[in-house]
């Protein structure tokens, strides 16, 4: 069985929900871009104009060509993300593991840093028209909100997010397209010498790119989101959505030209609002801010099922809250960003702060994505010219506006690396761990033992432990089982049953593919089921199980009716048990100091994550987990003398 996941074609419905969905960052970018520019500097033309020609190109030559027309076209089965274009090279090059941990941290990191500045930038313009609102308060107030409706799913929420996206747009297509009749040299910006002249003759203006870069910090969204939306939705709402920014941040560059050798005391966002529109532009401004938030969380709990699928993070609790494909909710992951979230709030307080530590991250996103796909297009082209080409401009753009970033660091670019980090160090740890245990787990010919496993179902001297046994293994070969099972089934408490069962779970690189094959290893006494899982679906191995076993039944290939001669008179179905080997590090060990604290960390972390059951969707009532002690390197143990009596 296998479920098929295809990106929709051009639709009323899809160019709305790509809207709703996937432009809320760098939808929500003019909030803050043009002030971050401007800064504390006096305002001149060339900083406005070259401004806007960096906002311009940048646009153009990252989000349009790299993520739009370039990026896009690296769907997994019609999905998109840094993990999933992981997924389609990582049997080529294991190294690429690399970047996309980089990558995948970073846009975590990012999703901490977006939600405050986005929101913050939004409530800050109350202070037009309230100088002394205390806005800190009401931003955590909107974030906790946020955080505390994740739990019920975003899907009655979502169906509006379209339109009130398509309205935000339209506002700033429309103050933007005022301010540009009221000015209209301002088109002169388009012009790349203004940019060329910012960052080469403006004192400290190679700087300025940091500013500069806020407004694409979204681009991964529009590939993170490829499977929501399409790619023709995608492309073609982009082309809408680019000229309404770019109208809004030429609209802001005709208001700043009125203020020319001044200082920036207001949002130049809020300046160019008539006074009477104020309070209803911040009304919306703050919705479009929170659907950006929205996004981002949205987008981190995916990335976080695709990690833990991928063995790069810890197997969390995952929910499912509705029946909408691609819902998710992971309560530690909510929040860890809540608490990240209001702590960046409470640190900062002000949105112009926040600007130090946003861009930073994502920049190494940027730079992991440029890097994984250029492997992608070598794979596929056939130019290998144009793939150089490819990957020497994205790396020279992208290495600049890093450089430009770095500069953030001592004013709160830390905050972001930090977390970062801190994101990095669990998948290294996690990966690291699963490496170690894959190397030392030892397999044996399930062949060799089929007789015994024979003997032992028939022998009545020993009490049955179920009618039907089912392990799990990890035993990716049909012929091999782990001699932790065997040494569980004979020599644990002898577990006799009429049919052993095992069943492995292979993750794929494709996102929601659904298949299952039965091998029948000894007729009537030993099945092994293997399930093919993408790398995006629920694993409720319970109810995976109990399916395929009902297919056995209707199709005369197994009898499951009980074998206790009082029982199968009545034609009832025996009982199973599920069996899960969990390891824990055994004290007989004598490790190299990396190897014991990557696996010290690896435990520690391992205690407040899902236990093996839980993360199958096994059924706790019919499930027996036992502990086996991973030993790694056995310790030396001293000779010990004997004094005889």
């Amino acid at each position: 069985m296998e479920l098929k996941h295809k990106a929709g074609a051009v639709s009323t419905a899809g160019l709305l929900i790509s809207l709703g969905i996937i432009y809320g960052d760098i939808g929500t970018s003019p909030l803050y871009v043009m002030k971050a520019i401007i800064g504390g500097n006096p305002i001149s033309e060339i900083l406005v104009y070259g401004g806007i020609s960096c906002v311009f190109w940048t646009l153009t030559l990252q989000t349009t060509i790299k993520y739009v027309l370039l990026t896009l076209q690296a769907d997994n089965n019609g999905e998109g993300g840094i993990f999933s274009l992981y997924t389609l090279i990582r049997r080529r090059a294991g190294w690429l593991i690399i970047p996309a941990m980089l990558g995948g941290s970073a846009l975590l990191a990012d999703g901490i840093i977006t939600p405050p500045i986005s929101v913050s930038s939004a409530i800050e313009g109350l202070r037009i028209l309230y100088p002394n609102i205390p806005t800190v308060p009401i931003v955590l107030a909107i974030l906790t909100g946020l955080f505390v409706m994740q739990r019920f799913g975003s899907e009655i929420v979502g169906k509006a997010f379209g339109p009130i996206m398509f309205l935000w747009f339209t506002m700033l297509g429309s103050l933007g397209a005022l301010g540009v009749v009221s000015h209209p040299e301002i088109l002169k910006a388009l012009n790349p010498y203004y940019a060329y002249n910012m960052l080469v003759n403006y004192p400290n203006g190679f700087w300025l790119l940091g500013a500069v870069f806020l407004c694409t910090t979204g681009a991964e969204a529009l590939y993170s989101d490829l499977g929501h939306c399409g790619r023709p939705n995608i492309r073609l709402s982009w082309t809408f959505v680019k000229t309404c920014l770019l109208l809004n941040y030429l609209g802001q560059g005709s208001w700043l030209m009125t203020h020319v050798g001044g200082q920036l005391n207001e949002n130049p966002f809020y300046g160019i609002m008539p006074g009477w529109f104020v309070l209803p532009g911040v009304g919306i401004a703050t919705i479009a801010a929170i659907i950006a938030s929205q996004a981002l969380i949205s987008g981190s709990f995916t990335l976080i099922s695709e990690a833990i699928r991928l063995n790069l993070w810890p197997k969390v609790k995952l929910v499912y809250p509705t029946n909408m494909k691609g819902q998710l909710y992971v309560p530690s992951i909510n929040w860890l960003l809540w608490l990240g979230c209001c702590g960046v709030v409470l640190y900062f307080r002000e949105s112009e702060k926040m600007e130090a530590a946003y861009g930073l991250a994502i920049t190494m996103a940027m730079l992991s994505t440029t890097i994984l796909m250029s492997y992608y297009l070598y794979i596929k082209s056939h130019s290998r010219i144009l793939v150089a080409l490819f990957l020497v401009l994205y790396m020279s753009i992208e290495a600049a506006f890093l450089v430009a970033n770095l500069s953030k660091f001592p004013h709160g670019g830390w905050v972001s690396l930090m977390i970062g980090g801190l994101l990095l160090t669990v998948m290294y740890i996690w990966l690291n761990a699963q490496q170690i245990k894959r190397s030392l787990t030892e397999y044996v010919r399930l062949k060799d033992y089929l007789p015994a496993l024979r003997e032992l179902s028939a022998d009545e001297t020993i009490p049955k432990y179920t009618t039907h046994l089912v392990f799990m293994t990890s035993a990716s070969k049909p012929s091999e089982i782990e001699s932790k099972v065997i040494y569980s089934i004979f020599q644990k408490r002898p577990k006799r049953a009429d049919i052993y069962w095992f069943v492995h779970v292979e993750t794929t690189d494709e996102p929601y593919t659904l298949d299952y094959q039965v091998r029948k290893l000894d007729e009537d006494d030993v099945i092994r089921i293997d399930f093919r899982l993408g790398f995006r679906v629920e694993q409720r191995i319970n109810l995976f199980f109990r399916k395929v076993v009902e297919e056995l039944v209707e199709n005369g290939e197994v009898d499951i009716t009980s074998r206790y001669n009082s029982l199968s008179r009545q034609h009832l179905i025996g009982d199973f048990r599920f069996v899960v080997l969990e390891k824990f590090l055994s004290y007989e060990n004598d490790l190299p100091f990396k190897e014991r604290l990557i696996m010290e960390w690896y435990f520690n972390i391992k205690q407040f994550t899902s236990s093996e059951s839980k993360w199958f969707g096994l059924d706790s009532s019919s499930v027996k987990v036992e502990k086996v002690p991973l030993v790694i390197t056995p310790a030396q143990l001293p000779q010990l003398k004997r004094i005889l009596v």
